[in-house]
């Protein structure tokens, strides 16, 4: 039995947890550097870098590319891919956006009482098999 997506207040709460651990803490890195230097450009590249490295380390489980950390290094835009990125994170395993192409191998449309979503787990490994047993086979040099 599969377990129920969560609603919505408990992904919003959930969203807005990691929207704040995607962003606060750059803020803060930001802040307590252009303190200490007095160069108000360090702050810039704190606060924005360290949004980069959550969107690239969150992205690939979210329908996006790792290299989408670019894109959220990028001021004001990177905070709302974080935002996306966060809302969609806090649906996982279940998905309400399609895969991208490369996804589709995994990917699984639900139905019955959960129809509208997807799944992408990672399939289990399936252990090695043979046909015949090593005594049976015929050797080769």
């Amino acid at each position: 039995m599969e377990r129920r997506p969560r609603g919505l207040v408990a992904r919003a709460s959930i969203a807005a947890g990691l929207f704040a651990v995607a962003v606060v803490p750059g803020w803060t890195l930001g802040d307590l550097a252009e303190q200490a230097t007095d160069w108000p450009a360090l702050d810039w590249l704190l606060t924005c870098g360290w949004s980069g490295l959550v969107v690239a380390a969150v992205a690939p489980r979210t329908s996006h590319r790792a290299r989408d950390g670019l894109a959220g290094a990028v001021p004001l835009y990177g905070w709302y891919l974080a935002g996306v990125l966060s809302w969609r994170f806090a649906l996982l395993p279940y998905r309400d956006w399609e895969p991208r192409r490369d996804e589709l191998w995994r990917a699984r449309w639900l139905s019955g009482d959960l129809v509208g979503y997807w799944r992408a787990d990672h399939a289990p490994a399936r252990p090695v098999t043979r046909a015949t047993s090593p005594a049976g086979a015929r050797r080769t040099r």
